[in-house]
């Protein structure tokens, strides 16, 4: 049993400092998620708000993956966000504010520009596995892919990455 498992299992007994332990943990993987797929950094946030409410308030059993089943929630909560939003709004009209984590500017604007240049489900699969430290296999449970396809949609996306920032 891991970290992970381990806390969760304590949420699951009402357990708040294990809570907090998971929110440190998992709080910037899942925003980077769910920012991927919605484009907007406050939509993100209160996705992230969301995911962790839920999980307070209805922990799942502790013998899941953590890490895969909070991904998966953000990532179906930011596609039903996104979802909903297109019904109320122009996508014209959507904020584009992009959260990063560094401080070389110029090198995160383009590695955002390159990672909007990808397919949404290549984007959702590097997002993953990079923010989301997902292995393939899970990625493709979430995503309800063969592994395959994610394995060749991973390699896909890297060489056009490349391509675009050139190498």
């Amino acid at each position: 049993m891991n970290d992970l498992q381990r806390w969760l299992a304590a949420v699951h007994g009402g357990d708040r400092a294990a809570f907090e332990k998971l929110y440190e943990n998992m709080n910037r993987p899942l925003y980077a998620v769910a920012l991927q797929i919605t484009q907007n950094r406050a939509l993100a946030e209160d996705i992230l708000q969301e995911v962790f409410l839920k999980l307070y308030l209805s922990p799942p059993e502790p013998s899941i993956n953590p890490r895969a089943y909070l991904c998966r929630m953000a990532q179906n909560l930011a596609i039903d966000s996104v979802r909903k939003r297109r019904k109320e709004f122009d996508l014209g009209e959507v904020e584009n504010d992009i959260f990063y984590p560094t401080d070389d500017l110029p090198l995160k604007l383009d590695v955002e520009n390159a990672l909007r240049s990808l397919p949404d489900r290549e984007r959702q699969i590097v997002t993953l596995h990079i923010n989301g430290d997902l292995r393939f296999r899970e990625i493709a449970t979430i995503m309800e892919l063969p592994l395959g396809t994610v394995l060749w949609a991973y390699q896909k996306a890297l060489k056009q990455l490349r391509n675009t920032l050139g190498g």
